[in-house]
């Protein structure tokens, strides 16, 4: 597809008007010949080259040159037709949503007017056109289609608006490769677009037995790719490789890239076949250890020295199902992940750590990398950077022994690039992994909210949600009303936002401190823990708020920290590991 642009002619890259362009012009055009190219003109004079009039026609740079009513326009990644970004615009009930911008154009001049639109109803038009102002619409969309209509300026005409809107209260509408093609105003409108070049050196770089990674060659021209299985897209990435997950083990697969830009999207290159390996289990390519019980109790290990008992993981109670080995570090390269055994621990070799780690999942439990924590500064907001994430926490997983992953980020998340990270560990480690998440509780008060959106985006492969219900002050429950943090209301209210708004029972579960000195606040006695799990899974020892229906399947509580625990002689293991696994 050509996305509004069009192609140069082979060998002479000089000036000509389209085909559309020309029927606008009427009787008064005339024919120039040169060799053998034609340049179509008014009154017998000779017309530059169209170019596209409109500023940021591909929304790469933002909502630059963009202005959409109300706040209801932004750039987003995906869904794009060409490049990186797309404009999303949402309507409200007195609002239609409207986005435009000013360009500049020639007066008694023609011009074609194009873009893609996907989604609620989407209209296109040009106003101040000083001739007749033009519009065209589509109602809803499930795919990108194109909306084309042309307009003619004025005597005087130096200006023309381009707008965008959908209708009021209607979904959401998204516009990319927006396109007004006709001789340059003076605003220095971008050169006839061309679609890039079809990339080479396509090559398969790894497999498992559920992925397959690619890797390419950068295209001239290109701001993105679409990757295709067997004819059928199935990814776009901005880099020149991608991991195709959730593939049947011991099966060959025929892949093809393209790339893609403002213009359109070039052939799909020669294809490429790669065969996933055999599985050791129902799509697990590598066993990771023990299963994580019905109910579960989750610890956070130190592997620091901040005045909490210094203990070794075999020291660590029997009643710990999941202990999470806090922290793994950002390193050089972004997303990347580092993790060095701290001598203050007192382990005398990191062989020595890692045979703890094997006996425990010997015995049954799991043991984490928790990445991030208060000071963490793992940042994963790219494709590269998704990918590096993915692979520097698998290298560390199969070094150490470790089962899964727990996501701890308190300084900001980015929900596409983190879901693409973990789906792409997910495909490396199979589907014994266990991955936990650590929100505050500000992160989980809506489905919108970057951490929610996370864990819904991998709830099929997410284990568990400790969200953290301490260091919070006062937040909303799912009734609408405000709760003080420390109370059994807090905890039942809160809980019952992930469990309403899309997250399975066995993927909640209560995060508190171990003691009084494991958080600056929020400490609530263990019998209050046991309150709120008894009123969420049988409906009994609530306080004030009780919610509507049961959960029985609540996986159970969190904790920091294992060593803040020990500090205490063990008082909140003891206390609630039986409660938690004796729930139903």
């Amino acid at each position: 597809m050509n996305g509004g642009g069009r192609r140069a002619p082979a060998r002479l890259p000089a000036p000509r008007i389209p085909a559309r362009l020309k029927s606008l012009l009427g009787a008064a055009a005339a024919v120039v010949t040169v060799g053998a190219l034609s340049i179509t003109g008014l009154s017998g004079t000779a017309q530059a080259a169209d170019v596209n009039v409109v500023k940021n026609a591909g929304f790469e740079s933002g909502l630059s040159g963009w202005s959409c009513s109300a706040g209801s326009g932004s750039a987003v990644t995906s869904p794009a037709h060409g490049g990186g970004a797309a404009l999303k615009a949402t309507p409200a009930g007195q609002d239609n949503a409207k986005c435009v911008q000013t360009v500049a154009v020639r007066p008694n001049s023609a011009y074609a007017l194009s873009a893609w639109v996907q989604g609620g109803y989407a209209y296109l038009g040009a106003e101040g056109t000083g001739t007749t102002d033009v519009s065209t619409w589509t109602p809803d969309s499930s795919g990108w289609k194109q909306l084309t209509t042309s307009f003619r300026t004025g005597p005087a005409t130096r200006s023309v608006t381009v707008y965008t809107h959908g209708w009021y209260g209607q979904s959401p509408y998204h516009v990319d490769d927006v396109s007004v093609l006709g001789p340059d105003g003076g605003g220095g409108g971008d050169p006839d677009p061309q679609p890039p070049a079809t990339p080479t050196g396509v090559s398969v770089a790894s497999v498992t037995s559920s992925s397959a990674t690619l890797n390419w060659g950068a295209a001239t021209g290109a701001t993105g790719y679409s990757v295709y299985r067997g004819g059928t897209k199935v990814q776009s990435v901005t880099g020149t490789s991608a991991t195709v997950t959730g593939l049947a083990a011991n099966t060959s697969y025929q892949f093809q890239v393209s790339a893609t830009n403002a213009a359109g999207e070039s052939a799909k290159s020669a294809a490429v076949t790669a065969r996933t390996a055999p599985g050791t289990g129902p799509g697990d390519p590598e066993p990771n250890g023990p299963s994580v019980p019905k109910h579960a109790v989750t610890g956070y290990w130190q592997n620091f020295d901040n005045g909490a008992a210094v203990q070794k993981l075999r020291d660590v109670p029997p009643q710990y199902d999941i202990i999470a080995v806090s922290f793994a570090e950002a390193t050089s390269t972004p997303g990347g992940l580092g993790f060095t055994l701290d001598p203050a621990v007192g382990y005398a070799s990191v062989a020595d750590f890692k045979a703890d780690i094997a006996a425990k999942k010997n015995a049954g439990v799991s043991v984490i990398l928790s990445v991030g924590g208060e000071r963490g500064t793992v940042s994963v907001n790219s494709d590269a950077s998704a990918t590096a994430f993915a692979d520097s926490a698998y290298a560390l997983m199969r070094e150490y022994g470790f089962n899964g992953i727990d996501i701890d980020l308190e300084n900001g998340l980015n929900s596409t690039y983190m879901t693409k990270a973990l789906r792409q560990l997910s495909a490396k480690a199979g589907s014994g992994m266990v991955l936990t998440m650590a929100p505050q509780t500000i992160d989980m008060q809506s489905t919108a909210g970057e951490y929610f959106k996370t864990a819904l985006n991998v709830k099929d492969i997410l284990t568990v949600v400790n969200m953290q219900y301490y260091n919070s002050g006062s937040m909303l429950g799912c009734d609408g009303k405000v709760y003080s943090q420390g109370s059994v209301d807090f905890l039942t209210a809160l809980a019952c936002i992930q469990l309403e708004g899309g997250l399975a029972p066995s993927q909640v579960g209560i995060g508190v401190p171990a003691s009084t000195r494991g958080a600056g606040s929020g400490y609530v006695a263990p019998s209050v823990v046991r309150n709120a799990l008894d009123c969420l899974a049988r409906g009994t020892n609530c306080g004030s708020f009780k919610p509507s229906r049961t959960y029985p399947g609540i996986r159970g509580a969190m904790t920091w920290s294992t060593n803040w625990d020990a500090t205490a002689g063990n008082a909140w293991s003891n206390a609630v590991g039986p409660h938690v696994h004796g729930l139903p």
